[in-house]
């Protein structure tokens, strides 16, 4: 980060779609607490690699704009607040992140490390905060992305209250816990309001909403359809729990878009089994299956993980062969990282370079499949939404789209796709479609 970037964004997200959500009542919170010039790295955990670039991105801040208040929220900040303390960040943990009073100016100034000024009260869990919360049980608010996108993400759930052997989640954001869907409306109708024509809704574990309030992810979309919104998109799902209600929005109802995005992690059974994940292999092959025979056009995308602790060779190979049998298209490819005081950071490890030269095999697999199923789309029609450059955005199954000739950024247009370039595809203008009543 240079300090020309952060004299124009005081937020900076790292990570998942529901951080990009969040980082928008981050932003408002730092207004609201009058913090000129403050800097927020909003964090993720999910890999190691993920708190290296935070601890990097945070180091380069204090280094470049020593005038200035550093602050880290997010996981990363969550679970090593006290390494982003001792560099002489404020750290705002994930429970407070969107409250003004985590961001007031705090004074006298002490000297950090590395020279330059530190906030007083540089600590991961800051006295007027309270003590730092596990599995926080309070009412989550929906997070709605700034209308400088043309997309609006809408986040409607945080925690997890599973517990697969990999993942921080639940020490970083607690249990699972949704908002309410009259509050989910009320954001949406922010977003349609201020022209945002797609909404994709995200969550830490997005196909658990409503369980700690008796409802459904499938009530839920079924209510935001009801709202004049033209494209509804989903971010990752878990296979096991696409209910018959969910399964038929997916692939009978045309304002949700094509597109569906599994949190597969594995493709080979026992792999699986030590991961504590809830699907096998074959449910996952069997439900893309009945997906693709509702909704042909469906584009499917997949979290992988590579090199999980006790991985071998054949193992890899299930899960390698899993993007041709799940016709994986976009695939969200990283090598396993072991997460401090996580189950299988305790159980035999392959290796990092082994782990990262099986997720290089699994992204060349990956872009191979995507190459294909790109070529399949030259001469089709399809509507895109056009993004804030006018020329780019994506299609009803997310395929990139580069077009021909500027168009007004935030429309949704009817293309032509005339052409695969790389990873998108080029498409030549038809017609631009009328704002839903």
């Amino acid at each position: 980060m240079t300090a020309a970037l952060a004299d124009r964004q005081k937020v900076v997200n790292f990570g998942c779609r529901l951080n990009i959500a969040e980082g928008e009542a981050i932003r408002s919170a730092v207004e609201a607490a009058g913090a000129e010039g403050m800097i927020v790295f909003n964090s993720c955990a999910v890999t190691d690699e993920a708190v290296r670039q935070a601890r990097q991105a945070v180091r380069r801040a204090l280094r470049e704009r020593p005038g200035a208040e550093v602050v880290v929220t997010g996981c990363a900040a969550e679970l090593e607040g006290e390494a982003f303390a001792a560099m002489g960040a404020r750290v705002v943990r994930n429970d407070a992140k969107g409250l003004a009073k985590s961001y007031r100016p705090i004074s006298p100034l002490l000297p950090r490390e590395g020279g330059g000024p530190s906030p007083a009260g540089a600590i991961s869990n800051p006295p007027e905060m309270g003590p730092r919360l596990r599995g926080d049980t309070g009412v989550y608010s929906p997070a709605l992305s700034g209308a400088n996108h043309a997309r609006a993400f809408l986040g409607v759930q945080t925690g997890c209250s599973h517990s697969c052997t990999f993942c921080a989640t639940v020490m970083a954001r607690g249990e699972a816990r949704s908002a309410t869907i009259d509050a989910v409306l009320d954001a949406a109708r922010t977003a349609l309001d201020r022209g945002q024509r797609e909404i994709v809704l995200t969550g830490v574990d997005l196909a658990s909403y409503g369980d700690d309030s008796g409802t459904t992810l499938a009530a839920l979309v079924e209510a935001l359809l009801t709202l004049p919104i033209e494209r509804l998109r989903l971010s990752s799902l878990d296979p096991d729990r696409i209910d018959d209600a969910l399964f038929a929005l997916l692939t009978q109802e045309k304002r949700v878009m094509p597109h569906v995005h599994l949190s597969l992690q594995a493709g080979d059974d026992m792999v699986l089994t030590r991961m504590k994940r809830r699907h096998r292999r074959a449910d996952a092959v069997a439900l893309i299956e009945r997906l693709k025979a509702a909704r042909a056009d469906i584009a499917i995308g997949a979290d992988l993980i590579a090199g999980f602790p006790t991985e071998d060779a054949a193992m890899f190979a299930n899960s390698l062969a899993l993007i041709d049998d799940c016709d994986i298209v976009f695939g969200h490819i990283f090598p396993y990282s072991p997460r401090a005081g996580t189950p299988a950071a305790r159980m035999p490890q392959v290796g990092r370079a082994i782990a990262r030269e099986r997720a290089a095999t699994l992204r060349e697999a990956n872009a191979r499949r995507r190459q294909d199923w790109l070529g399949t789309q030259v001469g089709r029609a399809a509507s895109m939404l056009v993004e804030r450059d006018g020329v780019s955005g994506h299609a009803e199954n997310f395929a990139a789209v580069a077009l021909t000739a500027p168009a007004v950024a935030g429309t949704i247009i009817d293309v032509r796709l005339i052409a695969r370039d790389g990873d998108r595809m080029i498409a030549a203008p038809t017609q631009a479609k009328e704002i839903a009543a």
